[in-house]
């Protein structure tokens, strides 16, 4: 029949949210290095990309650079079939006013020289030397490319263009320098820097032409 009350024990209102159990903690943990581990891979090829693209676009403006001089005397002489410059038909002369002139368009290739021509394309020893001069050597197998249709080689171009620089030394002749088959090439691919020194000898300001052999892979040209 008493009125006292015995208390037992208090519990606090506010109840403590528990704590993550030890295995959850560390999967968290786990899930949050590899979120930033990916990123920081992400990071890192991006500016590898960069890297590389940098790299790249210096290694192209260097090319540029050295490829500016050949640019200048790239003339894009490799004009396609289609649009070769046609030919300019030129009226005939009347057979009398040719006659007046008393000099012969061709000379008249004599019965010796007939012979001599049918010697040097007979068949023989390809290595045979035919001419030398100019320090320049003519073989067999370099006149057969003035045979039929046979493509013209680098011989035989370069001792025309001596034989033209000699003939211009005849009196009432245009001074002629020309230039041997290598020039252009030498010089679109080098540069000047690989060629200034050709003419060391040849003062090419004191003579009235100046011919450049330049072979297109597909055809001769010739530029004066």
């Amino acid at each position: 029949g008493s009125d006292s009350v015995i208390l037992l024990k208090v519990k606090d209102p506010r109840t403590p949210t528990p704590s993550l159990p030890f295995f959850q903690a560390e999967l968290w943990i786990k899930e949050l290095t590899s979120v930033y581990d990916s990123r920081a891979r992400e990071r890192w090829r991006q500016i590898e990309e960069q890297k590389a693209l940098a790299l790249q676009l210096q290694s192209q403006r260097l090319q540029e650079q050295e490829h500016s001089v050949q640019d200048l005397v790239d003339l894009n002489l490799r004009v396609p079939l289609e649009k070769e410059i046609p030919v300019t038909v030129v009226p005939e002369e009347k057979e009398d006013a040719r006659a007046g002139d008393g000099e012969e368009e061709f000379p008249e290739i004599t019965e010796e020289m007939e012979k001599e021509i049918k010697n040097v394309f007979r068949g023989g020893n390809q290595d045979e030397v035919l001419s030398e001069a100019f320090r320049l050597t003519i073989t067999r197998k370099d006149i057969q490319t003035l045979n039929n249709l046979n493509w013209l080689n680098d011989e035989i171009i370069n001792f025309y263009m001596n034989l033209l620089m000699e003939r211009s030394k005849e009196k009432g002749l245009p001074a002629v320098h020309a230039f041997n088959t290598f020039f252009f090439t030498k010089l679109k691919t080098a540069g000047y820097q690989a060629v200034k020194r050709w003419t060391k000898k040849v003062d090419i300001f004191s003579v009235d032409l100046l011919l450049v052999p330049i072979h297109l892979g597909v055809h001769w040209c010739l530029a004066v």
